[in-house]
């Protein structure tokens, strides 16, 4: 069974691997939700806010990276 690879993103002639991309993408994700959260006062309940900010961007990167390989 073979696995098809992933190539890089190419974007005018600089090519990026796509994790860096998903990243990217799952920061702006992150930037919004967090500001959100900060709107609605619910980071008073979160022990240790960039604890918390971290596990947020990595959860996000998990459900873009699922995303983009189901979808693309």
């Amino acid at each position: 069974m073979d696995q098809p690879m992933i190539g890089e993103i190419d974007l005018y002639g600089v090519l990026f691997p796509p994790l860096l991309v998903w990243l990217g993408i799952a920061l702006l994700f992150s930037t919004l939700l967090r500001a959100g959260l900060k709107r609605l006062g619910l980071y008073r309940f979160v022990w240790h806010r960039p604890l918390f900010d971290l596990a947020l961007l990595i959860i996000l990167l998990g459900c873009v990276s699922l995303a983009m390989n189901r979808f693309f």
